[in-house]
């Protein structure tokens, strides 16, 4: 499984972050790894520089083999609430698509 993380211009995303978020997400989604083949994950803050209320939004695509995309966003105050949020939301979604799977 293999994640890809991007920032927009206004958060900053430094190796230790990008370090960080990446080893977060492969362990809470380390018992889908086998049918996940990539994760991109996209920060950005929505009002740019100004300040304001649940401004940080992540949002988290995740490639399944022979499947579409799934994606889903989370919007916190800050990046480590926003990212666990979304993680949060997908793992909801993707036990619910894989179970799916395994039943049938």
């Amino acid at each position: 499984m293999k994640i890809q993380f991007n920032t927009d211009k206004t958060i900053q995303g430094d190796e230790r972050h990008e370090g960080y978020f990446t080893d977060q997400i492969a362990k809470e989604l380390d018992r889908f790894q086998s049918h996940i083949t990539r994760i991109e994950v996209h920060i950005s803050d929505e009002n740019g520089k100004k300040e304001g209320i649940k401004d940080i939004r992540c949002l988290l695509e995740a490639r399944i083999e022979g499947r579409q995309p799934i994606a889903v966003s989370d919007q916190a105050n800050t990046i480590e609430q926003a990212v666990s949020g979304a993680i949060h939301k997908l793992k909801a979604s993707l036990g619910t698509i894989l179970g799916r799977l395994q039943n049938h």
